[in-house]
């Protein structure tokens, strides 16, 4: 099974792909952990992608999806993945269709779609701290789902940082580029039928939903 994570930044993507991603035994993909890993490899593709993010620019289309196909043809993932930060437009989510199709058209691949208010949105992303150990990177709220130890990771003990960006301006920006940008890829899943949408108010709660609907979807390929 293929699951797309949609959902506006601080919907819960990273952390609920990654729950799916061990109680389901598939490998959690993340673009930016790809983008990352092929440049530190020094490929052609990792050289194009930096010279795009070294200049400020948006990675395009086309090179976003040689990267994520290039990553999909590995053999930890041809029974399935979890893609969380991508298809992010509708040309990506048809080139990944098109390519899943021909790979592994046996396999189900769903859209699942975190939707949250944006108030709450804000709300978590203010109140978000994360740990410093890139290997662990745990995210705590301190509101919501606080360290037993101020400033302390539970998991590895390293300290716990807030991102600069991380201000209610700077979050309401980023909401108002999600919606603008992801009314037709939300539109695409739904009119294929591949679109399950999800309020995550309670994370296991969430989790549980998710799962139901997985197993007990009965839709095609």
């Amino acid at each position: 099974m293929y699951i797309v994570m949609l959902g506006a930044p601080g919907s819960g993507k990273g952390t609920i792909g990654k729950i799916l991603s061990e109680d389901m035994r598939l490998t959690h993909i993340s673009t930016g952990d790809i983008f990352r890993e092929q440049i530190s490899k020094q490929t052609e593709l990792g050289k194009k992608i930096e010279s795009y993010i070294s200049n400020g620019m948006l990675v395009p289309d086309e090179v976003t999806i040689e990267t994520v196909k290039t990553r999909l043809s590995e053999d930890d993932v041809k029974e399935g993945a979890i893609l969380d930060g991508f298809p992010r437009t509708v040309a990506q989510a048809e080139a990944l269709r098109d390519f899943l199709e021909a790979k592994n058209p046996s396999q189900k691949r769903i859209a699942i779609e975190l939707d949250v208010p944006d108030s709450e949105i804000v709300k978590r992303v203010v109140n978000r701290v994360t740990c410093s150990n890139k290997s662990c990177g745990a995210i705590y709220n301190l509101e919501t789902r606080k360290p037993k130890q101020e400033g302390i990771c539970d998991i590895c003990g390293s300290s716990l940082t807030k991102r600069a960006d991380d201000n209610e301006e700077t979050v309401s920006k980023r909401l108002a580029v999600y919606h603008a940008n992801s009314k037709e890829l939300l539109e695409f899943y739904a009119k294929n039928n591949r679109l399950y949408s999800v309020y995550p108010k309670q994370l296991d709660e969430a989790v549980a939903n998710i799962k139901a609907y997985l197993e007990n979807d009965k839709g095609s390929n």
